[in-house]
């Protein structure tokens, strides 16, 4: 195989493996750097501080289980920050550990031991949604603006009437444009999925009752109304109308 030039490596996104198996962190590094993706690693949560202070990054692959600060607080943190995509991995198949990692602002979750190829798919399928979003839609209006709230799809802000700057992952700014882009309608799970993810919805269909119960909770803590209407058996509705500029 023809190695690839920087230039090459750059294509794809910008990836930091944090995780404490070297061996594991080299196979992952190794397999993603010949996919086109331009890779960094750190063995646990002081490294990858170190790491980032050099330079930004698409997506952090970030293992649950290390010495240290463990990775579901090293996920919270990040995500707290507006920092990169996160998918958590994890040796540990427990469906509440996945669920948590999803609730802390995880993007995705995947069990140990991964296929590479699987890996590779999900990664690329957060970046594409996350670079999607302004994308896709900067042919029409950039900006929402609902019961005090107003959403800036190309710098990726939501801003609560109060000013303040809430912070949301990729997964939670797909669902509420997906939401704002279709008010007072019931949408079904799967319709849901298929605005917010696109070609990527039976990889995240698992996940998107978390994703809508986390989006909910950040809407109701800034505002106390109930945005997002749950309808037992049907779906969910965006109770509120939006101004789209």
């Amino acid at each position: 195989m023809t190695p690839m030039t920087a230039r090459q490596a750059e294509t794809e996104g910008r990836i930091l493996i944090v995780d404490d198996d070297e061996s594991l962190r080299r196979e992952v590094a190794d397999y993603l750097t010949l996919s086109g993706f331009s890779v960094r690693v750190a063995a646990n949560g002081r490294e990858m501080d170190l790491v980032l202070t050099e330079q930004p990054f698409d997506l952090v692959v970030l293992d649950v289980m290390m010495p240290g600060e463990g990775g579901l607080s090293i996920c919270r943190r990040l995500s707290d920050a507006g920092g990169p995509a996160i998918i958590m991995m994890s040796a540990m198949g427990d469906e509440i550990d996945r669920i948590l990692g999803l609730e802390l602002g995880a993007d995705d979750y995947v069990p140990k031991p991964c296929n590479p190829r699987e890996l590779l798919a999900r990664m690329r399928a957060v970046l594409r949604r996350r670079e999607a979003t302004p994308a896709v839609r900067s042919r029409d209006g950039m900006e929402f603006e609902f019961v005090g709230y107003s959403l800036d799809l190309l710098k990726r802000r939501l801003r609560a009437p109060s000013g303040v700057l809430v912070l949301l992952t990729s997964g939670e700014l797909s669902l509420l444009t997906a939401f704002l882009e279709h008010p007072g309608r019931v949408l079904t799970r799967d319709q849901l999925v298929d605005f917010a993810r696109g070609s990527d919805a039976d990889i995240f269909d698992r996940a998107i009752d978390v994703q809508i119960s986390r989006l909910r909770r950040k809407l109701n803590e800034c505002d106390g109304q109930d945005l997002i209407r749950t309808f037992r058996g049907a779906g969910y509705m965006f109770n509120a109308p939006v101004i789209r500029r």
